[in-house]
């Protein structure tokens, strides 16, 4: 091997070596991105579970509220009814007088 092969062998290790360095520093930018991310990710997991367990809080207390209104519907449409009946009673009772 003469000098000029030294001097090309040298020259091309220095550009692997420098496309090596760029490659890492690429690398440690994608790590980077990836953990900014996951940050992203798991702060809207957190968000949408918070969301869940507030909507779920919602149901059931509709749940219970649709609950309370049937009972009542339950007693109040037969008092409703016995008061409509006697109401009627009442008016065609004073125009057979």
């Amino acid at each position: 091997m003469d000098d000029s092969d030294v001097q090309k062998l040298l020259r091309l290790l220095e550009e692997i070596r420098d496309g090596q360095r760029l490659q890492l520093e690429r690398q440690a930018e994608a790590l980077t991105l990836q953990r900014q991310q996951l940050t992203l990710v798991q702060s809207q997991a957190d968000r949408a579970e918070r969301i869940q367990d507030r909507a779920e809080r919602i149901q059931a207390t509709s749940a219970s509220l649709v609950g309370t209104a049937r009972k009542a519907t339950i007693i109040l449409l037969p008092i409703i009814i016995v008061l409509i009946l006697y109401l009627s009673w009442l008016l065609f009772n004073r125009l057979g007088r």
